[in-house]
């Protein structure tokens, strides 16, 4: 999916995918090996990356992997700086970026920013996502309640209208069979649209993730609000 030129003749942004996912590699190894093969697949197909920050668990190997393909520069993490001591590893300790952050080897995990809260991060992952080309939007590997938090929320501003990308779950093991049953849940008993039920997409693997997002199909049903510049 490498990028060219419009039909206008001027240049399209790169595909952009944003991964949620969690700081652990977690106990099945299934997990791990997906985080891999999401990344490998996402570099072949000239996708970027923009996540969390962290350089463990399953974080550190999408980051990881992608960037020992297409380099740094196709991988940008962004961590709040209360998190930058539990989400990383030992390269924290001896870079410092010009704000005099401690940050990842760029060589290994690409560039890293570090902001001030939780909400700046999310907002700026979520811009890079948006502003990218045809196929971007945003991949949730299995994780914990942060990994869960980010997703639903991702998952609310497209049915709020304030984006229109792509939002998959990466089912890996069958991590994700209760959020896709209580959504199933939720329609049934009219707290979620029947059209808005597949708002949240999902694929068994990082081929069918990446399929997933270059076919989304945005909601007749979602709310048609006017959101200005948000």
């Amino acid at each position: 999916m490498a990028s060219g030129p419009t039909p206008n003749g001027t240049p399209q942004s790169p595909a952009k995918i944003c991964v949620y996912c969690g700081s652990s590699p977690g106990k099945n190894p299934a997990y791990v090996k997906a985080a891999q093969e999401l990344g490998r697949l996402m570099a072949e197909n000239n996708i970027q990356l923009v996540y969390g920050g962290g350089t463990v668990g399953l974080m550190g190997e999408v980051a990881k992997t992608i960037v020992s393909i297409s380099g740094p520069d196709a991988v940008h993490g962004i961590i709040p700086e209360a998190l930058v001591k539990w989400e990383r590893d030992a390269t924290y300790s001896t870079m410092k970026d010009a704000n005099g952050y401690h940050v990842p080897e760029e060589q290994v995990y690409g560039r890293t920013t570090v902001v001030k809260d939780m909400h700046t991060r999310k907002l700026m992952m979520a811009r890079e996502v948006i502003e990218g080309g045809p196929g971007s939007g945003f991949i949730a590997l299995p994780g914990g309640y942060g990994t869960m938090e980010e997703l639903l929320e991702t998952a609310t501003w497209n049915q709020l209208g304030i984006h229109d990308k792509g939002v998959c779950l990466l089912n890996v093991n069958g991590f994700y069979n209760g959020l896709t049953q209580w959504i199933k849940t939720a329609v049934d008993e009219g707290f979620v649209k029947a059209g808005n039920a597949d708002i949240l997409v999902t694929a068994d693997d990082a081929a069918g993730a990446l399929k997933a997002l270059r076919e989304y199909k945005v909601s007749d049903a979602r709310y048609g609000l006017d959101w200005g510049n948000e």
